[in-house]
């Protein structure tokens, strides 16, 4: 998970272009209405909205675009019927991948992840197969501060555990306060890079060779540009030496 976090941020570093922030746009707009399809439009009774409101919100995804994902979902609007999916894999060196997708079209989803994974040098999974490596965690990164003062704030806030990941603070806490902690931390002075509800890795899986590094990373990225792909989560850690020379 480190590894797939530092690939994240090198990422975001590099800028959002109006192409990449359209296709965000309408993956958090799908999540959005399956949500308040399945558990409807109030997200002071449905979780699962609350947390995908925040986290579109937290990319600037405008009030209007979430008002009228929802009313989608809740049949106010006309939308489409999308189908979740898990899908699970292997990339070289032997790094786990959990593929969440939603879809309304299963063949065509399933056949593309399948295509992905034949043309860059991974391999499908069978279910179950390296899901029960990975749990549903909050993560945030801070920058700046002391390691001291960061974890009294955060463990205060809420949070279960903070560590030193380099280039800043990466700290673990309950997915359902995630957003919560955050608030807290910024209203301290802290600057927080990041904040999510995802999937964690139990165990990471260190990669050194260049190759299997550039191939891991051509995957994540294929898969992260499928329309239907909501989320990619892998279990690789790859240094940060390493991360920039191929990921630049």
């Amino acid at each position: 998970m480190s590894g797939h976090s530092k690939w994240a941020t090198i990422k975001h570093k590099k800028g959002a272009v109006d192409k990449a922030r359209g296709k965000l746009f309408a993956k958090m707009a799908r999540q959005l209405e399956v949500a308040a399809r399945d558990g409807g439009g109030d997200p002071n009774s449905n979780a699962t909205l609350r947390t995908v409101m925040l986290k579109a919100k937290a990319g600037q995804m405008t009030n209007d675009a979430i008002d009228r994902a929802i009313k989608r979902g809740t049949g106010e609007d006309d939308g489409g019927t999308y189908e979740a999916i898990t899908y699970e894999g292997y990339a070289p060196g032997g790094v786990a991948l959990l593929i969440d997708v939603l879809t309304d079209n299963r063949n065509r989803t399933g056949a593309d992840i399948r295509n992905i994974f034949s043309k860059l040098g991974g391999s499908m999974a069978e279910p179950g197969a390296v899901g029960w490596q990975f749990a549903r965690r909050g993560v945030i990164v801070v920058t700046g501060g002391d390691e001291d003062s960061v974890m009294m704030a955060a463990l205060e806030a809420g949070a279960d555990d903070v560590s030193n990941d380099g280039d800043g603070f990466r700290i673990m806490c309950d997915p359902s306060v995630v957003y919560d902690i955050r608030d807290e931390l910024q209203a301290a002075g802290f600057a927080v890079e990041s904040a999510e509800s995802t999937m964690v890795a139990s165990v990471s899986v260190e990669v050194t060779d260049t190759d299997d590094a550039r191939k891991i990373l051509r995957i994540v990225d294929a898969l992260e540009d499928n329309d239907d792909v909501q989320d990619v989560y892998s279990n690789f850690d790859i240094s940060g030496e390493l991360m920039e020379a191929v990921g630049g």
